[in-house]
């Protein structure tokens, strides 16, 4: 270990502790949350409108905090960005975190200084506790990297406003920054081909240990890595490279061709961020779960999945959560989100810690047959079958074939293989047996004649990439959706399919 690592090394067992004992406390932390929240904001707008000062108990909270997604709040953020204070916290925002939405358009998520914490502490309290339990701080010693969003803000009704990514490069602490690449500059270049490049140039010659973005665009940076470098592997490039750091996307459809890059697995720790709050991190290497993070200003609701929308819908804290059940995720945090559906699904795979996995979207899936396919059996699906005949794919999303010409209708797999597999119609039918065992609806309508079995339509190279700078999305944290219930992504990858 160096010196800086030896340095901190006290302070990370501290944390490490800290965390250990959260996990033990998790329904006493919650209820603590839950009632200093309503406390301390009883006097703002919402707080008034929805009256705190009359909740008591969980119960009481739940007949008078509606379930809201972002329309239902917008006229209170409307309120925040004209200057006005008390609204939904109290005070005003320390920043918004501007993210794009669905329905709503650019999306402007408060955060205050009672909730910065959460964002950059949770992080950082992941990997000290990683840093510990497996004996690996020498990440310290070297230099890391945060393929992240510009951390240029602008002034929305006298609120610093941007990316939480790039919100984020503000509160890093002066004993990272001297780890941490890449450049100011480079970080504020906005496009992503051109800021990757500054960032390959960068950092080909550092001794990189540690390397965090979300998979898609980690897996590019690599390529651009090797291909000017000459070398075979990541790893022959950076020896002492050990931590990998990942969010926003299940892993599994990148990890065969990340570790192929790397030129071996390297540890992974999984993260679960968002604009509205650090949820839950990978707390233990040997479990596959997320430890949820509930000590640090959120707290948590559940709505079974398959009461979601319904106006008699149970909410759930977190007691009151099962193993293997389907959740929409609801969060109420110090910057002032109350009922908040962030929209995004979960399982927990353990009580005794809370740990979850992210299963994906609540409006991402397809249902256009009554199937309600979800992405985490279409990410299931993929992996027994890349595994299985050993192929590597660079991305993919799904979408129904509604009217096909002279065809049953069928659901459509637009894929870009790494190498296109010789047997694609083995592929297929693999695929689709997967499918049919984990969905039992879908097996219904495929053996009841009203689908056929699924198609794989291959694209060329780079088409992902293509499209994604066709939408001005490119890099950052954005992703394509694994799943979409009309044809609107489909359609427009149609021009890169191979014929």
């Amino acid at each position: 270990m160096g010196i800086k690592s030896n340095l901190i090394k006290p302070f990370a067992k501290l944390i490490s502790s800290k965390i250990d004992k959260m996990s033990q406390n998790a329904l006493k932390d919650q209820e603590k949350i839950r009632n200093q929240n309503i406390s301390f904001a009883k006097t703002t707008q919402f707080g008034q409108d929805h009256q705190f000062g009359d909740i008591k108990t969980y119960e009481d909270f739940k007949a008078l905090v509606p379930i809201n997604d972002y329309e239902g709040i917008k006229n209170y953020i409307e309120k925040i960005k004209q200057g006005q204070s008390n609204i939904l916290w109290p005070g005003i925002p320390k920043y918004f975190a501007k993210t794009s939405g669905t329905t709503s358009g650019v999306k402007y998520i408060p955060l205050t200084k009672e909730s910065l914490p959460n964002h950059f502490e949770s992080a950082r309290n992941a990997l000290f506790h990683y840093g510990i339990k497996q004996k690996n701080l020498s990440w310290l010693d070297g230099r890391i990297i945060f393929l992240s969003g510009s951390p240029t803000l602008e002034n929305v009704g006298g609120i610093l406003t941007g990316r939480l990514s790039g919100i984020v490069n503000h509160q890093v602490p002066n004993w990272l920054k001297k780890n941490q690449l890449p450049s100011w500059e480079t970080n504020c270049i906005d496009d992503w081909e051109e800021k990757l490049d500054n960032i390959v140039r960068e950092t080909i010659d550092k001794d990189m240990r540690l390397i965090s973005g979300i998979p898609p665009w980690v897996q590019m940076y690599y390529e651009r890595l090797l291909l000017l470098s000459n070398k075979s592997t990541i790893k022959a490039l950076y020896p002492n490279y050990s931590v990998f750091v990942y969010g926003g996307v299940n892993f599994e459809p990148y990890r065969s061709k990340l570790e192929e890059l790397v030129g071996n697995s390297i540890d992974s720790i999984e993260t679960f961020p968002a604009s509205e709050g650090f949820f839950a991190f990978r707390d233990d290497l040997n479990h596959p779960g997320l430890l949820l993070n509930t000590n640090s200003g959120i707290f948590f609701e559940f709505v079974p999945l398959e009461e979601y929308g319904k106006k008699d819908a149970r909410r759930l804290e977190l007691k009151d959560v099962q193993l293997n059940q389907q959740y929409a995720l609801i969060i109420n945090n110090n910057a002032g989100l109350w009922g908040y559906d962030i929209g995004d699904t979960v399982e927990f795979c353990s009580l005794e810690p809370y740990r979850l996995k992210v299963t994906g979207r609540v409006k991402h899936y397809i249902s256009a047959f009554g199937e309600h396919v979800i992405a985490k059996e279409v990410e299931e699906s993929i992996k027994l079958c890349s595994k299985y005949f050993g192929f590597n794919i660079i991305e993919f999303t799904v979408a129904p074939q509604v009217s096909p010409h002279n065809s049953l209708p069928y659901h459509e797999w637009l894929v870009e293989f790494d190498n296109i597999p010789s047997d694609l119609e083995a592929v297929s039918n693999y695929l689709d047996l997967e499918m049919r065992k984990q969905n039992i609806y879908y097996e219904d309508l495929i053996s009841g004649g009203i689908l056929r079995p699924l198609v794989i339509s291959c694209l060329k190279p780079n088409s992902f990439i293509e499209y994604m700078k066709e939408e001005g999305k490119l890099g950052g944290q954005n992703k394509v959706p694994r799943l979409t219930n009309d044809r609107k992504i489909a359609d427009r990858l149609y021009k890169f399919i191979i014929r």
